[in-house]
């Protein structure tokens, strides 16, 4: 009894090991923009400011569409390293890369239809349109290298290097922090530095996170020359495609549901709209916890799937999953007694503070309920069983515009965010349901 405690406690501080490097890498973003605004607030005006907004919400659109590549290779290497299988950890790798390469390549091609199509469909002046192009058409040269990093990083945390993974988005963040300084502040560069100082940073993470790669697993590009007709195997290809199509469709699907959120919200007015932005910042903080511990299940579970381990599974699931629900729980008590003095640091305006700490405790719950469906995302991404994901997802999404429209007929923004809490509620029960299907591939 006593070893099996001791086992538990050991499997607990692995977890907690692993995943508090991805919550830092998480939590090392948010300072970038804050860098940027700073830059650009001190040295430009509003049309800067607000074209710079504007111009990353399309590069986080369409990033996040391909995240899928992070992911993917995730669960394939997770498998790949359970497998103990050193070959096809290689192909994984090499095959991530090109496809990630390439889709970048094409985004270079295609991006006079991206950005022009995107700025059509924005409500900016001349001016602001103008530095939206100015930093659009600047900051896409770095899409193969971030896009090829994505895949990189998956490979990190599907061999268990969350350390590396820290250390490539510290340098992302750090050099990009520093370059927009230097392009900004000290060479007035003003939108364009912003964009510069970025793709740069992105090209230097890319050649980083290659580098740890290569001399992690010993491989060299005339191994990759060699084998290129497995690694583009026309069979692994497809599987790879079907997979990664799957994830992209869920993701989209999760950033349509918080799009409904944001659009629902503005019908009640400016400053119901500023009050439910707010508490998405404090979902958003809470996030970066429990996403490090889904990275941490995605890894664990392809692992176990790769040696076929059905035990090692569900008791890696159970013990990420405690470790998320009590995080959770401290997350969302901080929040509700700590609403009077957080908010007011993030906003002046009376109105809005009022709502915010009136709806603080919707949020809360959100942030408790929320760990189910992150573990679950998890424990699917490790055995790749992205169908499943993509499934739950749209099952929520649906879920969550049916019931917000009538809720909020009945009950405004009080009705909103309910319906918003039985989204990822109902985003987890989705995916606990399936659950059973991802027991069974063990067998």
């Amino acid at each position: 009894m006593q070893n099996t405690q001791m086992g538990k406690l050991s499997n607990y501080k692995e977890i907690l090991k692993l995943s508090f490097p991805i919550i830092l890498a998480n939590a090392s973003a948010p300072l970038l923009g804050l860098a940027d605004t700073a830059a650009i607030g001190n040295t430009a005006g509003a049309a800067e400011l607000g074209a710079i907004a504007l111009a990353s919400l399309i590069f986080s659109f369409v990033y996040w569409g391909f995240s899928f590549l992070r992911m993917a290779t995730t669960g394939f290497v997770a498998q790949a390293v359970g497998a103990n299988d050193k070959k096809l950890i290689h192909e994984v790798v090499y095959r991530s890369l090109a496809i990630g390469f390439a889709i970048g390549l094409l985004l270079i091609l295609g991006q006079q239809l991206i950005g022009e199509t995107a700025i059509r469909f924005m409500s900016a002046g001349d001016e602001v349109k103008g530095l939206i192009r100015s930093y659009f058409y600047t900051r896409i040269w770095g899409a193969p290298a971030t896009l090829t990093t994505y895949a990189l990083l998956g490979a990190l945390v599907g061999m268990g290097l969350t350390k590396r993974l820290l250390y490539v988005q510290l340098l992302l963040n750090g050099l990009n922090i520093a370059l927009n300084i230097l392009f900004v502040v000290v060479f007035n560069w003003s939108v364009k530095g912003i964009a510069l100082g970025t793709a740069l940073a992105e090209w230097a993470a890319f050649i980083y996170a290659l580098w740890l790669i290569f001399k992690s697993l010993e491989i060299n590009w005339g191994e990759f020359i060699a084998r290129r007709k497995e690694i583009f195997n026309k069979i692994e290809i497809v599987k790879s495609f079907k997979v990664n199509a799957d994830i992209m469709i869920r993701t989209l699907a999760l950033l349509s549901g918080f799009a409904w959120f944001a659009d629902q919200g503005a019908k009640f007015g400016d400053d119901i709209l500023a009050a439910n932005h707010l508490l998405l910042q404090f979902v958003s903080l809470s996030a970066f916890f429990l996403d490090g511990y889904a990275h941490v299940v995605e890894m664990t579970a392809g692992q176990a799937f790769g040696k076929r381990n059905k035990t090692l599974f569900l008791q890696q699931v159970k013990d990420a999953t405690m470790l998320a629900g009590l995080t959770a729980v401290v997350l969302a008590f901080l929040l509700f007694i700590g609403v009077k003095w957080t908010v007011p640091l993030l906003t002046q305006v009376k109105a809005v503070q009022e709502i915010a700490i009136n709806f603080m405790p919707f949020a809360s719950i959100y942030i408790l309920l929320s760990f189910v469906a992150f573990l679950m995302d998890g424990a699917f991404i490790g055995l790749t069983r992205s169908k499943e994901m993509r499934n739950g997802t749209i099952i929520a999404l649906i879920a969550f515009i049916l019931s917000g429209t009538f809720l909020t007929v009945q009950y405004g923004n009080t009705g909103l965010w309910i319906a918003f809490i039985l989204y990822v509620v109902v985003r987890g029960l989705a995916l606990g349901l399936y659950f059973p299907r991802l027991i069974k591939s063990f067998e």
